[in-house]
């Protein structure tokens, strides 16, 4: 399986403020953005797998939600975390 819990933790430990601080909006955004990469690179091997295009369509607008909630309430949380993980605006 791609997202061990070893993968897991070292995502919230790198953007989150620990490996067991599953809460915050920047650990939620890399785990999703994670997720997202392993979906595309799946859908490009399988292009008629519609169940995980509506998964990755899903996701996308979950990760979108987080990203305004954190624009509208920490703008400089916002750009960091936008830069360090390659996101388009």
């Amino acid at each position: 399986m791609y997202l061990t819990k070893e993968v897991k933790e070292s995502i919230f430990e790198k953007h989150g403020k620990g490996k067991n601080d599953t809460g915050t909006s920047e650990g939620q955004i890399a785990l999703f953005t994670h997720r997202i990469n392993h979906l595309t690179e799946h859908l490009k091997r399988n292009r008629k797998d519609f169940n995980t295009e509506r998964s990755l369509v899903m996701m996308v607008g979950k990760r979108r939600r987080l990203l305004d909630y954190l624009k509208k309430s920490e703008i400089n949380r916002y750009r960091a975390i936008i830069l360090e993980l390659g996101i388009r605006k």
